[in-house]
């Protein structure tokens, strides 16, 4: 019997249904509007204590620090760097890795930041040629190289950068450069909902958090850039590198005798969607036309 048609001709006992499921509801609104912010401060406070004890805390500057200012120093004595000092790839080279006024080496991350951006702009200038879709896909790379670094260093996947690349992502697919609107919306869906699905069983089962959530937003904006059709490959390339690279680190670690630390998985969704961006399509072609 169809429940809408009896509840139609017995319209007394579609209103006491309305009447007890919003009460039930209702009750659990209240549980909601009361525990919720509770969690939430007691999550923070939780953070506030770990983040006491960070190291990082006690090599922050007094000044006010933003990405334009002040200019660049020296990490060591605070000199501020001279213009010939600063020109990417070449003053590394010229002061031999070396501060001009200290004589503090010069972390090497900045040569290697700079030489795989000019190396990348190269490649993907020869592969796309000079049109607008290349840029899109310049700044798709771009933004991808500070949040593989970030989360190596400091385990953190900034909002700030995630945001700009999942809204990227969507405009690159309105523009019709990309995958279909359609797809890249579901692809920033069913990216973040598959990695959060995840979380949330893992945290079930173990009361433990397996992975941050940036990890989600960040999966969510490649899914934007590649669609929902291409998330496969990115999950697949990223779990097998970090599979790799989790097993390499765990041996290096066993023989310093030294405990395993927390391996941040950014990095390799950041790699696993930039393949897939740029041969996504023939990697499915190449394996499908294997296996078939």
């Amino acid at each position: 019997m169809d429940i809408f048609l009896t509840l139609d001709e017995y319209p007394a006992l579609g209103a006491a249904l309305a009447i007890f499921l919003g009460a039930c509801l209702g009750s659990f609104l209240n549980v909601v509007i009361y525990r919720l912010p509770l969690m939430m401060y007691k999550e923070w406070k939780t953070q506030c204590k770990e983040l006491d004890s960070d190291p990082v805390l006690s090599n922050l500057p007094d000044h006010h620090l933003s990405l334009a200012k002040p200019g660049s120093s020296c990490p060591s004595c605070n000199q501020a760097i001279h213009p010939l000092h600063n020109i990417p790839l070449l003053s590394y080279l010229w002061l031999r890795a070396k501060c001009a006024n200290c004589g503090t080496p010069i972390n090497p991350r900045y040569f290697l930041v700079e030489l795989t951006c000019a190396l990348l702009a190269l490649f993907i200038f020869i592969t796309y040629g000079a049109k607008p879709e290349t840029l899109f896909i310049l700044f798709f790379t771009f933004l991808l190289i500070p949040l593989i670094f970030i989360d190596i260093e400091y385990k953190l996947l900034p909002d700030d950068i995630t945001y700009i690349l999942l809204w990227s992502g969507i405009i690159y697919a309105l523009l019709g450069y990309g995958v279909k609107i359609e797809a890249s919306l579901w692809g920033a869906i069913a990216g973040y909902l598959s990695l959060w699905s995840v979380y949330i069983a893992f945290k079930i089962f173990t009361g433990k958090e397996g992975m941050g959530h940036g990890d989600f937003k960040l999966l969510a904006a490649l899914g934007a850039w590649v669609g929902w059709q291409q998330l496969l490959p990115v999950i697949l390339i990223s779990s097998l590198t970090g599979t790799i690279a989790g097993i390499v680190l765990m041996i290096i670690a066993k023989q310093q005798n030294k405990p395993m630390t927390a391996i941040p998985f950014g990095p390799y969704l950041a790699a696993g969607g930039w393949i897939t961006l740029i041969w996504g399509t023939d990697l499915t072609h190449w394996y499908f036309s294997s296996v078939m």
